[in-house]
């Protein structure tokens, strides 16, 4: 088993930056791609971000494109989500993820990942 924790979220300001953290611990061997999705009050969850295993390939929702990074530590086994220009509409908990080396060399869907962490809140004012 993979254990994720994310950590870094919290309330912000519009316009204001934020970095989650998603540390793996466990079975890191099973660790390879990793994703960020999101899920608002009423709303189902959705994608955000994914990185490859050696990090080469990146791949975002269009509305966060420009404003997040997804970023990856493999000697810390952590991926990060770097977060800017926030907008109320980013409003979410956000759920870190992570799919075995069996699966897709960059998965988008949530049904592809096998861990998943806890999830933080981030709130963004207006």
């Amino acid at each position: 088993q993979v254990q994720l924790v994310e950590s870094g979220g919290g309330l912000v300001e519009t316009g204001g930056s934020l970095r989650l953290s998603c540390a793996a611990s466990g079975r890191t061997g099973d660790v390879a791609a990793m994703g960020w999705f999101r899920q608002s009050p009423g709303q189902k969850r959705e994608f955000v971000a994914a990185i490859t295993w050696n990090g080469g390939m990146t791949f975002y929702e269009d509305s966060v494109k420009g404003r997040f990074t997804i970023s990856r530590d493999n000697a810390e086994n952590t991926s990060y989500l770097q977060m800017s220009s926030l907008v109320p509409e980013d409003t979410a908990v956000y759920y870190c993820a992570v799919s075995a080396p069996r699966g897709s060399f960059l998965p988008l869907l949530d049904l592809e990942y096998d861990y998943w962490g806890q999830g933080t809140q981030v709130t963004v004012s207006s």
